[in-house]
């Protein structure tokens, strides 16, 4: 099983920041690290009650939002901003010069996210061999990710059976991780390795490898026909090129509370992203252009500790079958793949 790695909370995040107080001139507020709900706006006020100064420019984050010939409070909206921290800096200019001071506000989502409702459709057999990582669903197969040193492999196999009927072993210093499928070929990634594989979709013959570097490990894969999304074990999504897999961008995602780590197995349902959030029983549903939690699925009660076969372990793996319209879900070594309906609670 992966070892969970301590995240950098928000608060270590914005100590490294610049100090909010140099010389005589400090922010009255907003506090540093304070969250700021999407949509709300940001007061600023700024003490410079000691200092000699002829104009004030204020910014967020490099763009200049407002500039002051005084000290009155300035209004910084949130609204169409990606979530996130964001910077603001105060430039105190005396003639020609002047004197910066940082502070940060972190922006998270303004509402709670839906609570889904789920019920079950099919259940089918599920290789408890399989330390599932990676799951995809293509051309009525099950494609498949397992993990471990000494027993992963990339796999394809039979939905109504669970039968594996092609696998490919990795070498045994490799842990896999997350797979995709892009057009006639496969990608995985391994977890702490730094590599990648290239695989022929059908035969599952290894093509090519490639460096991994896109986040602090090797976590979840999903290309959603542009681009392959990624995860670290963060709350990081990282965009990657579909044909080199190397970043290009990405988004953070946070929900009302703040940022939602241990994003793991990824898959994309009617334009909104899945995740498994990593040791729990949730999946998320994520906006993809804002990073917001819009939804939430509680699969606490879809496969109980006590009914699971012995060797079980976490919830992990999503496969959206578009054409059926059907979500399916398992877990590491779990002895059952659940398809489910899925669906917003009525207004």
């Amino acid at each position: 099983m992966k070892k969970i790695i301590g995240f950098v909370v928000i608060a270590v995040f914005v100590l490294s920041a610049c100090k909010t107080r140099q010389g005589a001139i400090y922010f009255l507020s907003p506090e540093e690290g304070s969250a700021v709900s999407e949509g709300k706006a940001v007061t600023i006020r700024l003490d410079v009650s000691n200092a000699s100064f002829d104009s004030i420019k204020y910014l967020l984050d490099t763009s200049v939002v407002a500039s002051k010939t005084d000290t009155s409070a300035v209004s910084v909206p949130t609204a169409g901003l990606p979530v996130g921290v964001k910077v603001l800096s105060a430039r105190v200019y005396n003639g020609a010069e002047f004197q910066e001071v940082n502070t940060n506000v972190v922006v998270v989502a303004s509402t709670p996210p839906v609570q889904y409702k789920y019920e079950v459709v099919n259940v089918f057999p599920h290789d408890t061999s399989s330390f599932t990582e990676g799951l995809e669903y293509h051309d009525g197969l099950i494609y498949e990710s397992a993990g471990e040193k000494g027993h992963s492999s990339l796999r394809k196999a039979e939905l109504k059976t669970g039968k594996v009927i092609q696998k490919v072993d990795l070498e045994d210093q490799y842990f896999g991780e997350g797979m995709t499928v892009i057009g006639d070929k496969i990608i995985q990634i391994t977890y702490r390795e730094g590599v990648g594989f290239v695989y022929d979709k059908s035969s599952l013959k290894k093509l090519a490898q490639f460096p991994y570097q896109a986040g602090r490990e090797g976590w979840g894969l999903y290309f959603d026909g542009k681009r392959v999304l990624n995860t670290d074990g963060t709350n990081n999504i990282y965009f990657l090129n579909k044909d080199t897999y190397q970043k290009e961008g990405g988004i953070e995602v946070y929900d009302h509370k703040g940022p939602v780590h241990d994003l793991n197995e990824l898959e994309m349902v009617d334009g909104k992203i899945y995740a498994n959030v990593f040791m729990t029983d949730k999946i998320v549903i994520i906006n993809p252009e804002t990073g917001i939690v819009e939804g939430e699925i509680d699969l606490t009660d879809l496969y109980p500790a006590g009914k699971r076969n012995p060797n079980a372990d976490v919830l992990n793996g999503i496969a959206w079958d578009p054409a059926g319209r059907r979500l399916f879900v398992t877990g590491k070594r779990w002895d059952k793949l659940f398809e489910l309906r899925v669906s917003a609670p009525a207004l």
